[in-house]
């Protein structure tokens, strides 16, 4: 049992913070015992770690991010998605053949994770399964949770990203031989999640291999929704029998049959709203990304209102910034530009931005995001000392720190209950 004592802020709900001034929360095996605002009797013996006038927060889960993309951060930023992809993400990602640069990308960008306080992540990767097995293998030694996809492609890239659907299948099956453990009571902090990159990627051949996988093995599915219009209407002409993007995915078995987080969702409304709610389809929402990339503003709060599921994302590289805490930031002012639109929904408030952020986005790996009773202990702890916090309350602190802190206030984080050190660059 480990107890720690701070300043301790986390959402049950969406609509309001749980506040416990200098509080203790108990630790057993990974999972939180219980949050009190005194140490209860039974705990009276054990010791105490006091962590002073820290925030102690639930650690941030990313919901959508591209790792063969971290070193083009920031780069192309005026270009649209697809001319984007063709000539800045394509030619980046054909560089991941080669292990030796796929090792020293990928050590920044886990280490990256680690310094904005990330602690679970849904990641693509690229068709490359050696290259994609050197980044499993690197979260796993981070200690992080990752779910990782060799990305499936075979039309519309290049000739160095496309693969044969045989080849596709032969290097899940040995990521899945090697990192899925289903017949643990705990599933594994690091595993595969099928990934077709998207509709106009992947033949009909490609989609139905991504979905036997995902069913056959019990495996999540992520992929990209909806995000640009010309994208939307390229899905049309490829999927002429399907009545939506979203119908065109669920036709092979790769929208809520297994557990599914969809990106971006920008232009996602009737049918395919209506399939996303029957299904249990998550959304990520990249708020940079889709103002970086000219797709537009995704209506989050009408996500809400119907009752869907939604996490954070940033998406890089189209985001330019890893650092969840900013997109909690940029999804309320894209939330705000909404409401001037209209005034009909209301904006995101900061606790509801908070949940989206951790109880939300975690409910995706399970008892994550959270400080109730048995969820595993994901956690951040804040020194925002530096942020001249002097008679502010706790939750303006957590505001303050939101808006204008950054890595180097992280002092601790910890997943699953293990406090996590910087990760090696070599």
């Amino acid at each position: 049992m480990q107890i720690y004592r701070a300043n301790i802020i986390y959402t049950p709900q969406s609509d309001h913070f749980e506040v416990a001034s200098r509080g203790f929360i108990a630790v057993n095996d990974g999972r939180v015992e219980g949050v009190y605002s005194e140490l209860p009797q039974h705990l009276s013996g054990h010791a105490v770690t006091d962590w002073g006038d820290r925030l102690l927060i639930p650690a941030m889960n990313d919901m959508h991010v591209h790792a063969p993309q971290y070193r083009n951060q920031g780069i192309a930023m005026d270009l649209e998605l697809l001319p984007w992809l063709q000539n800045y993400t394509f030619p980046e990602e054909m560089k991941y053949a080669d292990t030796g640069y796929a090792e020293r990308m990928y050590r920044r960008f886990v280490r990256d994770l680690w310094r904005f306080g990330t602690m679970r992540s849904c990641v693509f990767a690229t068709i490359h399964t050696e290259s994609t097995r050197l980044l499993m293998h690197l979260f796993q030694e981070a200690g992080m949770g990752a779910m990782v996809g060799k990305v499936g492609m075979n039309r519309n890239c290049p000739e160095g990203l496309s693969e044969k659907v045989e080849d596709m299948v032969k290097g899940y099956e040995e990521l899945i031989a090697e990192f899925s453990m289903p017949d643990e009571q705990v599933p594994p902090l690091v595993q595969p999640i099928i990934t077709p990159r998207f509709i106009p990627s992947c033949t009909p051949e490609m989609l139905r291999a991504c979905g036997q996988l995902a069913v056959k093995y019990q495996l999540p599915v992520q992929s990209h929704l909806s995000e640009n219009k010309d994208e939307i209407a390229w899905v049309q002409q490829l999927e002429k029998e399907s009545t939506s993007y979203g119908d065109a995915y669920n036709r092979y078995d790769l929208f809520g049959q297994t557990p599914t987080v969809m990106a971006h969702c920008v232009w996602t409304d009737g049918e395919e709203l209506e399939l996303m709610k029957r299904n249990g389809v998550m959304v990520a929402h990249c708020p940079t990304s889709n103002f970086n990339v000219a797709s537009g503003m995704a209506p989050i709060r009408k996500f809400l209102e119907e009752g869907l599921r939604v996490g954070l994302g940033s998406d890089i590289s189209g985001g330019h910034d890893l650092n969840i805490f900013r997109m909690m930031v940029y999804a309320i002012q894209v939330s705000k530009m909404h409401y001037q639109q209209n005034h009909e929904q209301p904006f995101l408030t900061l606790s509801e931005a908070f949940w989206l952020a951790t109880k939300s986005a975690g409910s995706f790996f399970g008892h994550v995001g959270s400080f109730e009773p048995g969820y595993e202990f994901d956690a951040l702890v804040i020194d925002d000392s530096d942020l001249n916090h002097d008679n502010y309350s706790l939750l303006h602190r957590l505001e303050r720190y939101i808006y204008l802190g950054d890595d180097r206030q992280i002092v601790h984080r910890f997943c699953r209950g293990k406090e996590i050190m910087e990760p090696e660059i070599k």
